[in-house]
């Protein structure tokens, strides 16, 4: 079932679950794009294809929101503004290992290996990298993990998996990255959590927040 967060004339913003693709790829599997076509033909009654342009992506293994346009004029605007980095995401993470601080920093410089699909975090700078911000903070720890809040300040290919996972802080479940062990539905514990912009089209600022999950480790912190 699809959950939207949002909706209005110009934008839909759904809570993608782990697993699922945001666009189609070579893997053939059925994206959320499709998904959320077949939703609106139906619910407006659409006589033939829905519009729908792909603002943003978040991984495969991650859930969370994703924002989509429902009309050209939403996805030029929405655009240009995640290309000015102006809407505010913020991610949570579970994580395992020894947290040194409740407050951190990360910059790193991540190189793409598109053989494996992986990103790779170096301390400086190396041929071909990217620079790479975030800020993260403690919201709660339990006996083996620590949920954490995650601002990023630029949007690199897998970086709050690959700088985490260089800081010795694997995300729960990414066995890419560096976790022990798999999550039983295959995904890895980081949700995009919240997402603030400027709406395309009215200006008015808009706030979505994603519910928590309530399975597996999460069940296990207070928030």
């Amino acid at each position: 079932m699809l959950e939207v967060l949002f909706e209005d004339n110009h934008l839909i913003a759904v809570n993608k679950p782990s697993g699922v693709l945001v666009q189609g790829d070579k893997t053939g599997d059925t994206p959320l794009s499709d998904l959320i076509k077949s939703y609106l033909v139906e619910k407006y009654n659409k006589p033939g294809d829905a519009y729908l342009g792909v603002i943003h992506r978040i991984d495969r293994p991650t859930k969370g929101i994703v924002l989509f346009a429902k009309t050209s004029k939403a996805l030029t605007r929405m655009n240009k503004a995640f290309a000015d980095r102006t809407p505010s995401k913020k991610y949570w993470a579970i994580v395992s290992g020894e947290l040194r601080s409740d407050s951190f920093k990360l910059e790193h410089w991540l190189l793409r290996k598109p053989a494996n699909n992986k990103s790779y975090a170096h301390d400086k700078e190396v041929n071909g990298s990217k620079k790479a911000l975030l800020t993260a903070k403690r919201l709660d720890s339990s006996n083996n993990y620590h949920l954490l809040e995650i601002e990023l300040e630029t949007g690199r290919h897998h970086q709050i998996r690959s700088q985490l996972s260089k800081i010795g802080l694997p995300i729960k479940g990414d066995l890419k990255y560096g976790s022990k062990r798999s999550n039983s539905d295959g995904g890895i514990d980081l949700l995009a959590k919240s997402l603030s912009f400027s709406h395309p089209v009215s200006k008015e600022t808009i706030i979505i927040n994603c519910p928590i999950p309530r399975t597996g480790a999460w069940k296990h912190f207070n928030f």
